[in-house]
């Protein structure tokens, strides 16, 4: 679907909801560039970039002293976006090695994964003709498979379903072994072991509506991820030390606050006021816990 189509004419993002959500991204880097002492060459490495919307306007607001050093990465399986800046290395795979920040937002989500529905004879895939989406109860899990529903995703009754994450685990994983110093973000809708949703998240998406998931190609197709597996494979992958909150909290340790401006400021600068007053605005809608701000935020640092 995201070969023909662009992101932003199917659903809102973060990035795309307010420039401000790429200054707290310039912010973490400045916090990755100091925990690496400065390094001659510091990679910000954006997954599943879409646009470009990101990386484009972290550099542009990047000071001299950082910009010079930094290698800036786009990783997308789609075509170069037309005007993206030149520095900016498009490419449909992760780069061998990471020294500095590597940030997936709602990448991990669009990794496919199987369904399965719990049955009287244990769980079976969920099979899907693709030109008209009807579904049929086909044969039980791999062994493997069955291990990770098992730990991360237990289906207490017949007819629960659930999202098989392991394909998610090893893409996390994949990125986690080639960081060889820095700090790895992924951002993505999430749910933790001991509240997964009873019937699974499968939804497809066209023109910012909520459409059948049919994987004939024509609409996104996302479910949510099980970032605490993320984790854990992230971990065996050599990450060091793990941190799996929400955006919201990440976000305010980050500055972004979204507090209004003083009523005060609308007397003396009546458009500084509206300027800060929209700014309030964007921040409120990144970290609103029953929005974007309730996204979960997995950081592992290597």
């Amino acid at each position: 679907f995201y070969l023909r189509e662009r992101p932003s004419g199917h659903f809102r993002t973060s990035v795309s909801a307010s420039a401000a959500f790429a200054e707290a991204v310039l912010a973490l880097l400045r916090e990755v560039d100091a925990e690496l002492g400065k390094p001659d060459t510091l990679d910000l490495v954006d997954i599943g970039a879409g646009e470009g919307t990101l990386v484009t306007r972290v550099l542009a607001a990047t000071e001299p002293g950082l910009s010079e050093r930094l290698r800036v990465t786009a990783v997308d399986l789609s075509s170069r976006p037309e005007g993206l800046p030149e520095r900016i290395e498009w490419r449909g795979g992760l780069p061998d090695a990471i020294q500095g920040l590597a940030i997936a937002n709602e990448w991990l989500d669009n990794v496919p994964v199987d369904v399965v529905e719990q049955t009287s004879s244990g769980p079976r895939l969920v099979m899907v003709e693709v030109h008209t989406g009807e579904e049929r109860i086909g044969g039980p899990l791999r062994p493997a498979d069955r291990e990770w529903l098992d730990r991360w995703w237990p289906l207490p009754r017949v007819g629960a379903r659930a999202e098989i994450g392991r394909p998610r685990d090893e893409a996390w994983a994949a990125v986690v072994t080639r960081l060889t110093r820095g700090r790895a973000i992924a951002v993505d809708y999430a749910h933790p072991v001991d509240n997964r949703p009873p019937c699974g998240t499968l939804t497809g998406y066209r023109d910012g509506a909520v459409v059948s998931p049919i994987p004939d190609g024509t609409c996104d197709i996302t479910a949510h991820v099980a970032l605490d597996a993320c984790a854990e494979a992230g971990r065996r992958a050599g990450a060091i030390s793990t941190t799996l909150s929400t955006q919201r909290a990440a976000l305010r340790s980050l500055g972004l606050t979204g507090a209004r401006p003083p009523v005060e400021l609308a007397h003396r600068d009546p458009r500084g006021y509206l300027r800060a007053l929209a700014r309030a605005s964007e921040e409120g809608e990144l970290i609103d816990p029953s929005g974007l701000g309730g996204f979960g935020w997995l950081d592992q640092r290597r």
